[in-house]
């Protein structure tokens, strides 16, 4: 089981009653899909605010990162760097903004 650090923007932060980023621990491949699943399973009140629980699809105004590469449209299930699964570099989820 990998422990995967997960920075989450303050808003989710705030709404997670969380201080700081989250340490998890991930059983399996280290896919988006199982981070977002150990997050969900830790904090449920994110249930539906970064993933949508029907769909499992990426909420617009959301964006992942990690190892600075824009993952957002990857594959849910494609394996995340090693430096994720590894622990050194932690997987970003970030509020995008929207307007002009």
């Amino acid at each position: 089981m990998a422990m995967i650090r997960v920075v989450l923007p303050a808003h989710l932060r705030t709404l997670a009653g969380i201080a700081g980023d989250v340490e998890l621990p991930v059983d399996g491949p280290i896919t988006q899909r199982a981070v977002l699943g150990a997050i969900e399973a830790r904090y449920p009140v994110l249930r539906g605010a970064i993933r949508d629980q029907v769909t499992h699809r990426r909420r617009a105004l959301v964006r992942f990162y990690a190892c600075r590469q824009d993952l957002s449209n990857d594959p849910p299930d494609t394996p995340l760097p090693p430096a994720v699964a590894g622990g050194t570099e932690p997987f970003l989820i970030v509020g995008a903004m929207a307007g002009g």
